[in-house]
């Protein structure tokens, strides 16, 4: 095992619901310095965990774990933090519970807090759900966040974002062998069709187009999609939702602080604020992004033009991307 488990016990949740025996699944690289400022963290992504964000720092690059204390947290859901897959009854399999983004940065706050005294961030980044998680930090706890840098993110899921993630849920929900949850054997055909249909949302139609499909060594899109399927089919059904659920419940305002008032929550955050977006990300396009630096006090969007879409940040796709997203968070932490 190459992480760490931090226990957070019972946790009531956003919904009023219990969570038992909690558990997040978190890695550190690097060493807290002395006053303990230089603590950067890092929320992964949907279907990504900690490894995958190792692609987003790294010796000599902007994030360095010789300057930085990198603190990397699995989100509730994906398989390694409490998860329907590894939680106890009553919160197993189909009755696993609501969490919301607000719920994991508190319980990610906890395990800062106890377990190295952090007391303020100096920097949270990360792409996709992970960007809406930073968001949700300088919204949710102002004071404790320094800078943030979404990317492919937005501080409220679009209802346009909701229906797509609506689309692929309802592709996995078809397959009878799901049956709401309580399926005795993998429900392959609902896991094969749930990738079909993101596999054509994770990319643009120019990407497709111009075949980008060859530069990730695939012949043509029938074998792109072979290994969307199989990496999907080894994923828990009840895990990808558990994280859908939560990405299509994201909204930095859907709480007591904010009462639903979108405009509110971003003049709540106090970090300055990097936004990069790509310009044919279907899932977070860029105009979403625009409503948010116009109300966040110090924040700036910076549009990465390609043809990549949501993916573009997926570490080893766009060489360019990684200069551009370096080179926004050294303007942000030096």
């Amino acid at each position: 095992m190459n992480y760490e488990l931090f226990s957070l016990g019972d946790v009531t949740l956003q919904s009023g619901q219990v969570l038992p025996g909690a558990k997040l699944a978190y890695k550190t690289y690097g060493s807290l310095n002395a006053d303990r400022t230089n603590a950067v963290l890092l929320p992964t992504f949907y279907t990504g965990t900690h490894v995958r964000n190792e692609g987003f720092f790294g010796p000599g690059r902007a994030i360095d774990p010789e300057k930085h204390f990198i603190v990397s947290i699995n989100m509730f859901g994906n398989g390694l933090s409490s998860s329907p897959s590894n939680t106890q009854a009553p919160a197993d399999r189909g009755h696993f519970p609501l969490v919301t983004l607000y719920d994991n940065v508190r319980c990610q706050k906890a395990l800062l807090e106890n377990l190295f005294d952090i007391e303020q961030l100096l920097l949270v980044t990360g792409w996709s759900v992970a960007g809406c998680q930073a968001f949700q930090w300088a919204a949710q706890f102002p004071e404790y966040v320094r800078n943030i840098l979404p990317f492919c993110a937005s501080a409220r899921v679009s209802p346009h974002n909701w229906l797509f993630l609506e689309g692929v849920k309802t592709a996995l929900l078809a397959d009878p062998t799901f049956n709401d949850g309580f399926y005795t054997q993998i429900p392959e055909s609902g896991l094969k069709a749930f990738a079909t249909v993101y596999a054509g949302w994770a990319y643009s139609q120019t990407w497709y187009r111009d075949a980008g499909y060859q530069q990730l060594g695939f012949q043509d899109i029938n074998e792109l999609l072979l290994n969307w399927e199989q990496d999907h089919l080894a994923w828990d059904a009840n895990d990808l939702l558990a994280k859908l659920a939560t990405w299509q419940n994201a909204d930095i305002s859907q709480n007591d602080l904010y009462r639903d008032d979108l405009k509110s929550a971003l003049r709540g955050i106090r970090a300055r604020t990097i936004i990069i977006s790509c310009d044919n990300d279907l899932y977070f396009p860029p105009a979403d992004n625009e409503l948010e630096v116009c109300n966040i006090s110090d924040a700036e969007l910076r549009v990465y033009e390609s043809p990549w879409g949501h993916c573009v940040a997926s570490p080893g796709n766009d060489s360019g991307f990684r200069v551009c997203l370096d080179q926004a968070i050294s303007d942000l932490v030096g």
